[in-house]
């Protein structure tokens, strides 16, 4: 592959949880392509405890995370000396784990003369719908719906963000988890409930779709609460047992996604038409599930909205979709964040640009 020096291209680094990902992405006439992209998963090590060990998770990404990095540069057939830049995710995330990117990223970048750029985890989310083969065109609300968040975001084209619902308690993501501990299926509980949803009946129980109070009386609109749902599904099996019955749980399984995927679709259909929008795009590890898709596919036809979605294969955590985040603000002005860059678990995502400042915000 002959380089481009128009084209823009970005070695970019994922390990705010549990996948240790390396990607080279590029932009080039407008569109991104993916010269490769290399995920090593750590979901069997933390199968047996039933949930992401931090300390594990940081101790398989420094030793993973190098032969990836090789990996990806020979994959995608480009030197350092062809990159535009360095990315990798510094918040949100595990701090640990974090780290490890965030010291490899910089590292390569100081080595190679080359600009770092510490992407936000969630606007990464939010890039990943463009590594598909038609992106949608801003203004556009976005469905985030993962492990750690449920998010209803309005997205901008200069990279500006406003949150206008959120989870309150558990994201959808990890009220899957927790259900399908609770049924005694296997992590990630995700695609456990969705396999054995297919052969079960979503109308056989009813269970509360969450809202979540004002102060000053009446709902947030588009805001989330699934600790109810949770609770009630706890309740129903309970119930179950202490009559001796042997547990459904094929028909628990579909219920509960029904709810969750009715309440997701129901939220962001009624926050996009009172933002006037036309487009809806939905990202995220739960924005894998089927039955999801099919339900949200369905209402925003019926509403007269353009739906988006993000590849299934870039859903969950990856880092096709961090250099995509970086490829969109190398497309709007000459950054860089600060060789001083470190950490963090928590950070805004409006506050993303504060990123890439001469001064790090952490």
């Amino acid at each position: 592959m002959r380089y481009n020096p128009k084209a823009k291209t970005v070695l970019a680094l994922e390990t705010s949880c549990d996948e240790s990902a390396v990607a080279v992405v590029r932009f080039e006439q407008g569109r991104v392509s993916l010269l490769a992209n290399c995920i090593a998963s750590q979901i069997e090590e933390h199968a047996k405890w039933g949930g992401v060990v931090p300390e594990i998770a940081s101790r398989l990404h420094l030793e993973t995370l190098p032969h990836l990095v090789g990996e990806a540069m020979a994959e995608s057939g480009q030197s350092f000396q062809e990159l535009s830049a360095v990315a990798a995710t510094v918040t949100p995330g595990l701090a640990g784990a974090l780290l490890v990117g965030s010291v490899t990223g910089r590292t390569l970048a100081h080595l190679h003369s080359l600009p770092f750029l510490g992407v936000h985890h969630l606007e990464g989310h939010l890039a990943s719908v463009h590594l598909s083969k038609t992106p949608p065109k801003f203004p556009y609300l976005v469905l985030l719906v993962s492990g750690g968040h449920t998010e209803l975001i309005r997205v901008e084209r200069d990279c500006q963000f406003q949150r206008l619902g959120r989870s309150h308690d558990d994201a959808a993501g990890e009220a899957f988890d927790k259900v399908a501990r609770l049924l005694g299926l296997t992590y990630p509980g995700g695609p456990a409930i969705e396999k054995l949803s297919i052969d079960g009946d979503p109308k056989s129980f009813s269970l509360p779709k969450g809202r979540v109070s004002r102060p000053q009386g009446g709902f947030y609109p588009y805001d989330f609460s699934f600790s109810g749902l949770k609770t009630a599904m706890m309740r129903q099996v309970q119930r179950l047992q202490s009559e001796d019955i042997e547990l459904p749980l094929a028909d628990l399984a579909a219920s509960f996604q029904e709810v969750v995927a009715e309440v997701l679709v129901e939220r962001s259909i009624s926050c996009t038409l009172d933002q006037g929008l036309k487009t809806l795009v939905m990202v995220g590890g739960v924005a894998a599930n089927k039955r999801l898709r099919e339900m949200m596919l369905d209402r925003t036809s019926i509403n007269g909205i353009d739906l988006f979605m993000a590849p299934k294969a870039f859903c969950t955590d990856n880092a096709a979709m961090i250099g995509t985040a970086a490829l969109m603000r190398l497309e709007l002005m000459t950054c860089s964040s600060s060789n001083q860059l470190g950490v963090s678990p928590r950070w805004p995502l409006e506050q993303s640009h504060l990123l890439y400042q001469s001064k790090a915000p952490f």
